[in-house]
């Protein structure tokens, strides 16, 4: 399977009712700032450089985020965040994702995440998440990321679920890198929510860290 086929499966899932509905509602309904918009409405898949040697992996799509424009952390406050450190960085083209068509190209990254479809109160079930567990292990599958960083607790346990690696002293901490036994990569951050960026929880500068420390463990990978 490639990844262009693997993305037109994720878009096209119906696993969970509880997501459709509520995915759907959302995209009808819609928030007052975006009633011209058209809402994406489906599950979001993964999106970045095929040849990726970074693979990041946050939560799921907001609701009026991802699940408005289509595309990973585009169109809300996680990826304001974001995509201006990756692209400090040197990941991304540019420090701005407003939709699927503004240009943006990542380099050497991939992203995606744990639920595809935008939950509600942003809360996947576990039962969602393990429904959704087989599309992240097929882009794992494809990719062979040598450095896989993980926004937040849920991705971090959800990797270590696929990778059957948890080992002593493994435990979710910002800035946090473990080695798998294949030599890739692990590496932990907080996720660029506006409940951690507003509260200082995660800082401008803390964030660069984790993608200054990303490139280091690619040139030890």
């Amino acid at each position: 399977m490639s990844l262009e086929n693997l993305n037109q499966e994720i878009i096209s899932c119906r696993k969970c009712p509880r997501l459709v509905k509520w995915r759907e509602e959302i995209s009808i309904t819609k928030r007052r700032a975006y009633l011209e918009d058209e809402y994406w409405g489906k599950p979001v898949p993964g999106f970045g450089d095929p040849g990726a040697k970074v693979l990041v992996v946050g939560l799921a799509p907001g609701a009026h985020g991802s699940n408005r424009t289509g595309r990973q952390f585009t169109g809300d406050a996680s990826g304001d965040f974001l995509f201006p450190a990756l692209h400090r960085a040197g990941f991304a083209s540019q420090p701005l994702s407003t939709g699927r068509d503004d240009g943006l190209i990542l380099n050497d990254m991939y992203i995606t995440a744990s639920g595809r479809c935008a939950p509600p109160r942003n809360k996947p079930t576990a039962q969602e998440l393990d429904a959704c567990q087989p599309y992240l292990e097929c882009e794992l599958e494809l990719l062979r990321p040598r450095v896989v960083v993980v926004l937040g607790r849920i991705a971090f346990d959800r990797i270590l679920k696929i990778y059957s690696a948890r080992k002593p002293g493994w435990k979710f901490a910002h800035g946090a890198a473990f080695q798998f036994d294949d030599g890739a990569w692990l590496l932990c951050s907080y996720h660029p929510s506006r409940q951690n960026t507003q509260t200082g929880r995660l800082t401008v500068e803390m964030f660069d860290q984790v993608w200054t420390r990303a490139r280091q463990l690619l040139e030890v990978s």
